[in-house]
């Protein structure tokens, strides 16, 4: 697999305030990578610093040639008295066709919204017209900013079972903050747990055994974990027929 991004040694700071030290990541095309961590840990910061918005204090930050970000952002505010529809916002701050404001759209699970008024859109309806906006650029790697905030765990489910759907249908790599631990834990193939440093990561179920995890999270949170990925750890076979897997639960130290 082609590495898209990837740091070394990454300091971060606000300041004379450092906020996440020595990160070493990579992630890779087609790839879901889930950052979780409490507030404060220093997971907007991180990625901000790959977007190119906030300069490393230390270590650097590679990305491959010609990189194509989309970018959805934690939340975005419009006045809701500007008369603004979802295809004039897809086309700021340059004009876009109907077609492409179609496809995106489409792309997003939301086809058909392009006439409407963004000030009328539902919570869910908005974050999917802020990730129809992310793909515009058909991009290489999407990087999500706890997009799912304020949405029910019925929404946040069906919002990230669409980024998996993108993943399958255009290669991307995947890249997102969450607070929704059980959700989206479940939809990622590797998740990195970050308190002001990566505590530890790996695959959902070894970050979900590690004490470092569940010093910051509970216990609780992994017997949830676990029952989520029962219910879904299924693969379809060639006919259409459900072949189950077994969850393999693994211990560890952490990192």
């Amino acid at each position: 697999m082609s590495v898209l991004i990837g740091t070394e040694g990454l300091y971060l700071a606000h300041g004379s305030q450092t906020v996440l030290r020595d990160v070493n990541l990579s992630l890779a095309r087609g790839e879901i990578v889930t950052i979780v961590g409490p507030n404060g840990s220093g997971k907007s910061s991180l990625l901000r610093a790959l977007i190119g918005a906030l300069a490393p204090a230390r270590g650097r930050i590679t990305r491959a040639p010609g990189l194509r970000i989309g970018y959805v952002p934690q939340k975005l505010a419009i006045d809701a008295t500007l008369p603004l529809t979802v295809a004039r916002f897809l086309g700021l701050p340059r004009r876009i066709s109907a077609t492409r404001a179609g496809e995106v759209l489409t792309g997003a699970g939301v086809s058909g919204l392009a006439d409407r008024q963004m000030s009328a859109l539902s919570g869910g309806q908005f974050q999917r017209v802020l990730l129809a906006r992310a793909l515009l650029d058909t991009p290489d790697l999407l990087i999500l900013d706890e997009p799912t905030q304020g949405l029910d765990q019925p929404g946040s489910a069906a919002f990230y079972q669409q980024i998996e759907t993108v993943r399958q249908e255009t290669g991307c790599g995947v890249l997102m903050v969450s607070h929704d631990l059980h959700v989206v834990m479940a939809a990622s193939d590797r998740v990195l747990c970050v308190n002001g440093h990566i505590c530890c990561e790996g695959t959902p179920d070894i970050v979900a055994s590690a004490p470092e995890y569940r010093a910051l999270f509970g216990t609780g949170t992994r017997g949830a974990l676990a029952l989520y990925r029962h219910e879904h750890s299924h693969s379809h076979g060639p006919e259409g027929d459900h072949a189950h897997d077994h969850d393999h639960h693994h211990e560890t130290t952490g990192a």
